[in-house]
């Protein structure tokens, strides 16, 4: 295990994706099992997201699957990755995890977003359109509000009173924004690996202690895929690269499909330039190649966590990849003494 490792926290975020001939209730119990596994793994975290209308992604109600994740384990975090709040009013997001938190306290959190639905036909269905984003600052402290002192007169019980660890998932001016409220950050290399450092780097400089975070603490996101080979890595990689090539030329993300068809695939040139885009920048490889990847991720961002979101069409591959990450990192060896420590008690 290399340097910086230890020092480091690892958790997973689950978006429940639906693989070609799946139901979406069966792509949701997976989900719920992956969060058992993750926990006797010894990961830190785990997050569900939240997608409307999405064929490819079964995870709508983020609060909902969170209780059932929560329900099925015991010690890992279980949260969100995040709420959308420009979909929901702010009281009914705070009575939401003000549930969930007296239910299962100490193990949850809140990370939030500024996405909204991704077509204009479900942002009406949920009564929202873009401009609701631009509101997001007064959302958020509305949303805030609620856990320390209610708003206006009205409380939003059972939350007030409670302090939820809240995350705010950004990339671009979202960094000053986790900034000015004092929260931690969530960021992935959406426009690539520099944009995301120098992002990090302002929230540092521009971060102010509220009641909320007293320092800085920044979380990066993104896909951590483990094989016996590189190339079988890379192509655990391919469903996802597709699905995004497709969600971006047809505006809908598809199940996924084995990386076996998208090879024979002919593609348009646009697709193939998001195809190939989409694969770029993943760590992927052997366990000593992943190691070296993460080290050099995590001593270039500073990065306090990292959240591993990987998804692919081979269901087995994608737990094996999540549990060798365990074992390369140290989480498994020490969950696995900790039971042992537990049963002798």
């Amino acid at each position: 295990m290399t340097s910086a490792l230890p020092s480091v926290r690892f958790s997973i975020l689950d978006r429940s994706r639906v693989r070609r001939g799946q139901s979406h209730p069966a792509a949701l119990r997976d989900t719920v099992e992956f969060a058992r596994l993750a926990e006797e793994w010894g990961y830190h975290r785990f997050w569900v997201s939240e997608h409307h209308s999405v064929p490819g992604v079964a995870g709508s109600a983020p609060t909902v699957l969170a209780a059932a994740a929560a329900a099925a384990t015991q010690r890992i975090r279980i949260g969100t990755g995040g709420v959308m709040l420009p979909n929901h009013q702010p009281l009914i997001v705070a009575e939401q995890f003000g549930v969930l938190e007296s239910l299962y306290p100490g193990r949850i959190d809140m990370g939030l977003g500024r996405s909204v639905g991704f077509t204009d036909g479900v942002r009406r269905a949920l009564g929202h359109d873009k401009r609701d984003a631009e509101d997001f600052d007064a959302q958020l402290t509305e949303l805030l509000d609620y856990f320390d002192h209610g708003r206006n007169g009205v409380h939003g019980w059972p939350a007030e009173g409670l302090r939820i660890p809240a995350f705010l998932l950004a990339t671009g001016s979202g960094a000053e924004r986790a900034a000015r409220f004092g929260l931690p950050l969530v960021i992935a290399a959406v426009g690539g690996t520099d944009r995301m450092i120098e992002a990090i780097e302002r929230y540092r400089a521009g971060f102010q202690a509220t009641a909320w975070g007293a320092e800085p603490y920044v979380m990066v996101s993104g896909s951590v895929v483990i094989a016996d080979t590189t190339e079988q890595a890379r192509r655990l990689l391919l469903p996802e690269a597709w699905s995004n090539a497709y969600s971006r030329t047809r505006g809908e993300f598809p199940t996924l499909i084995p990386p076996s068809e998208i090879e024979a695939l002919t593609m348009t040139d646009r697709e193939r330039r998001i195809f190939d885009e989409s694969l770029l920048g993943h760590v992927h490889g052997t366990e000593d190649e992943v190691a070296d990847q993460l080290e050099h991720l995590v001593t270039s961002t500073g990065a306090d966590e990292i959240l591993v979101h990987t998804s692919t069409y081979d269901r087995a591959a994608r737990l094996e990849s999540h549990r060798r990450l365990a074992r390369l990192t140290g989480l498994l060896g020490a969950a696995e003494a900790g039971a042992r420590i537990g049963q002798a008690v």
